[in-house]
């Protein structure tokens, strides 16, 4: 890995020129104008910006260019580079930074442009802004004296000096102070931005050094390379090899998820894509070679609707014959893809399926598909692709076949704590035959209630035996023998 140094002024024209691109794994631009002002705020405060990781690669991956001219109603396909075996550079981490330094140097944010206020820079507290930049109409009044179009300062091939002089010529009267302030901020802002190398990055060889930095050791880097900001995972890099080969797939994807959550769950990408490889027989690990592979590309394009619809309906088994009506009840949705894997292979036995409803309770409350389940599901869909049927009993055999426990009993429900993974699922054992959905959310089967304590203190009842509340004991055995 080399660790490489450029100027601002440089980096930004190599954006614009191409010589760093995106890959699809990394997500849209997200930073407000505020948080593009601030990061040139701390650059002329020279306060350090971090340092980026950029792929060296020619690999046929998914990729594409920076945004000069951004809009929040901008298409991300439209900056799509056609795949190519070139030499590319793509930038891991550090995005927001420089789109941020794109838009305010050679673009515009909602057609808008970054002005600098020239007589800014008195010193103020950390947390404040000292120098001032803003988003302007170049063609409002507003856009004038103090405030300069930046990226003309920036990209001027005239000594600061010059550049100041010029600025400063065209006022009739200055005081001294602000011809000052003026030829400072203008001379900080070319050492900033295109003197001093500041932009700092690490090169991830992919051409030279392959056996160190493959496909699979590059998405890992990226994920401990994210894992402070947005929550990412294989799948974003998975799903980037899946729409090199489908233009619709963001939006069937999107549509997919939407259907799915819209009722209070929180289906993700990631089971989506982990759900495709096992429904068609490629196993639940995700390997970046699984998709890199043509046939499995196809195959989940051509069979979209058909696996949309499995999982679907799988779903509305949940939402419509089980307790578990909000996400808040299941946790784990792995225990799901075994059903979804008998309901898309077998859509005619679907329902003569036996105590289905037994299978997700005790798979949920135990947690046998916690931790890294993917041998389990694999050995779970054989059984039913060899058999053709989803027998509970069978597939309980093989769960507890590996040492996964699905037993519960009374540590298993008093164990459980205020806020702990399993409790919403408990306690919604209570509202079975809960068939409503009320127009008020807050007025679904909740946790949470409050009442008087002066009530409560007054039923209070202490057990002899054990010391505890005696409302509190009789309500948690009550429940001990509900869920038994």
């Amino acid at each position: 890995m080399r660790n490489q140094t450029e100027t601002i002024r440089r980096m930004v024209s190599n954006l614009e020129n191409g010589g760093f691109c995106l890959p699809n794994i990394q997500r849209e631009f997200v930073w407000s104008e505020e948080q593009i002002q601030r990061l040139f705020d701390s650059i002329m405060r020279k306060y350090p910006i971090s340092t980026l990781l950029v792929w060296r690669t020619n690999s046929r991956i998914r990729h594409r260019k920076f945004i000069d001219n951004y809009k929040h109603t901008l298409r991300l396909t439209d900056f799509y580079v056609p795949e190519n075996e070139d030499v590319k550079y793509l930038v891991l981490d550090g995005q927001q930074r420089l789109q941020s330094l794109f838009i305010g140097l050679k673009g515009s944010f909602d057609g808008k442009e970054l002005f600098f206020d020239v007589l800014s820079g008195d010193l103020v507290a950390p947390e404040d802004i000292r120098f001032r930049f803003e988003f302007k109409d170049p063609n409002s009044t507003s856009a004038s004296f103090p405030w300069i179009k930046f990226k003309e300062i920036i990209f001027n091939d005239e000594e600061s000096y010059q550049i100041s002089s010029s600025i400063i010529d065209c006022r009739e009267t200055l005081e001294q102070e602000n011809v000052h302030r003026i030829h400072s901020n203008i001379a900080r802002a070319v050492q900033q931005f295109c003197t001093q190398s500041i932009i700092a990055y690490q090169e991830l060889d992919s051409i030279d050094n392959r056996e160190t930095y493959g496909d699979d050791d590059v998405v890992e880097i990226f994920i401990r390379a994210n894992a402070g900001g947005t929550v990412l995972g294989k799948s974003d890099l998975l799903f980037s090899l899946l729409t090199s080969a489908w233009e619709d797939a963001d939006e069937k994807m999107e549509d997919l998820l939407d259907e799915l959550n819209k009722t209070d769950y929180n289906f993700t990408r990631d089971f989506i894509l982990k759900t495709c490889l096992s429904l068609l027989g490629k196993g639940a690990k995700y390997e970046v070679t699984k998709f890199r592979d043509e046939t499995t590309r196809t195959d989940i394009i051509d069979n979209w609707e058909l696996i949309f619809d499995a999982i679907k309906e799988v779903k509305d088994f949940l939402s419509g014959k089980t307790f578990l009506r909000t996400d808040r009840a299941v946790s784990s949705y792995l225990a799901l893809i075994p059903i979804i894997y008998f309901r898309y292979h077998f859509p005619d036995k679907w329902n003569s399926i036996q105590h289905l409803d037994d299978y997700v309770l005790r798979t949920l409350i135990s947690g046998a598909f916690s931790g890294n389940p993917d041998s389990l599901i694999d050995m779970c869909t054989r059984h039913i692709s060899e058999h053709k049927e989803f027998n509970v009993s069978e597939l309980f055999g093989i769960i507890r076949s590996i040492g996964r426990s699905l037993e519960i009993n009374k540590e298993t429900i008093l164990d459980q704590y205020y806020g702990s993974k399993g409790i919403h699922l408990i306690f919604n054992l209570w509202y079975k035959d809960f068939d409503y959905t009320p127009s008020y959310e807050n007025n679904l089967p909740q946790v949470d209630h409050i009442f008087p304590q002066s009530l409560l203190n007054k039923s209070r009842v202490t057990n002899p035996v054990t010391g505890r509340s005696l409302l509190r004991s009789c309500f948690k055995n009550a429940l001990f023998k509900r869920v038994c």
